[in-house]
């Protein structure tokens, strides 16, 4: 058995109505996320294989830091001068920042709480040109799945950076029994969007395209959509209703103000992305565009961001 399919160490934490499983050596990275609805527990975020636990991108969500999304060609541009990122996807970016390459560390935990980190500076190879230290801390209460994020900047110099997240949602929810509620309906509390190409903007976001239009709820739909949004209407960044069985509320602080959407036709999931900053937001910031949602951390500074899943039964 090779090393990233041997079985990996789950936390689960558990309320009685919501439970969730980190897989803190696995980059970080949330296992499942389970609701217990009309008498059973039901998968609402996409559930990672047993063999499938040691590869991040087939968990049901995992960190985006120090970064979100793409940078164009790994080359990070910051104050004049630019870094060459490692590329780590087909298309020729560096995508998802770093910290799913590594474990991280349990470092507080209760039945209903755990906080994981990860010490850029205590490991070889980071791809990234400044050392940090991430503390991302999961909480249960009620009907809520919440989320802090920190970045603290423990390099002498300061840099540019981004903190998100990168859940995966069921299309449809369903026990050993049979399918509950309808399909999923989404609804993207955003008015602007970036004109993406290969996922890549080049200039400040505007009006969302028809396929990638949410802002009324609607079912998920046939076209393929990978967008980035922006201009939020409030503290809900976007909501999925599973009709007749669930309605989940994605709640983002000001910090992220991006949402990016991925709904890949044929597969029996979908992304609903917190992030503060667009895609390549490092080459737009160093062409002047505005609104990228870079965010500066001075040494020593702590940059923090919380998003939560807020659950309405509607069984």
């Amino acid at each position: 058995m090779r090393h990233n399919e041997r079985m990996r160490d789950i936390v689960t934490l558990d309320n009685g109505f919501w439970r969730v499983g980190l897989v803190p050596e696995t980059g970080g990275s949330i296992a499942f996320g389970q609701l217990h609805l009309d008498g059973a527990w039901v998968d609402v975020l996409r559930p990672t294989p047993a063999e499938s636990l040691g590869r991040f991108a087939e968990t049901a969500s995992y960190p985006l830091v120090p970064w979100s999304n793409r940078v164009r060609g790994g080359r990070l541009q910051w104050a004049g001068r630019t870094y060459q990122l490692r590329v780590n996807h087909a298309d020729g970016t560096a995508i998802h920042g770093v910290g799913t390459d590594y474990a991280w560390t349990v470092v507080e935990s209760s039945p209903t709480y755990a906080v994981l980190e990860f010490v850029s500076h205590d490991v070889y190879g980071v791809n990234f040109p400044w050392s940090f230290t991430a503390r991302f801390t999961y909480r249960l209460d009620g009907a809520r799945l919440e989320v802090e994020m920190a970045l603290t900047n423990t390099d002498h110099e300061t840099f540019p950076a981004g903190l998100g997240h990168h859940p995966y949602l069921q299309r449809e929810l369903a026990t050993a029994s049979g399918a509950v509620g309808g399909p999923a309906e989404l609804r993207i509390d955003c008015e602007k969007a970036y004109d993406l190409d290969n996922a890549l903007p080049t200039a400040e976001a505007g009006p969302i395209r028809p396929a990638a239009d949410f802002r009324e709820r609607r079912p998920l739909g046939t076209e393929f959509v990978d967008d980035c949004y922006t201009s939020r209407t409030g503290p809900v960044a976007g909501s999925v209703t599973w009709p007749d069985a669930l309605q989940l509320d994605l709640e983002a602080d000001d910090v992220l103000g991006h949402v990016v959407c991925y709904i890949p036709q044929e597969r029996p999931y979908f992304a609903l992305e917190p992030v503060s900053n667009a895609n390549d937001a490092f080459t737009l910031d160093a062409a002047g565009v505005p609104g990228t949602g870079l965010r500066i951390v001075q040494p020593g500074e702590t940059l923090t961001a919380a998003w939560a899943l807020a659950a309405t039964p509607l069984v």
